[in-house]
């Protein structure tokens, strides 16, 4: 019965992990997906104006 309790943890970390790969893959893209790539495409417009305005010293 050792053997039994040295593999239910992993058993069960795998099961979980499984469930997270499959609920990740689920999510993308379908009803949210326009509304997560605005999101991202915001985010990146004000990293970009943020590194591209002038410092204003040299």
């Amino acid at each position: 019965m050792d053997y039994v309790s040295a593999l239910v943890p992993p058993v069960v970390m795998a099961v979980f992990f499984i469930g997270l790969v499959v609920t990740i893959i689920k999510s993308q893209g379908g009803p949210n997906k326009a509304k997560e790539d605005a999101a991202v495409d915001a985010a990146i417009g004000r990293a970009e104006s943020v590194r591209q305005t002038p410092s204003g010293g040299a």
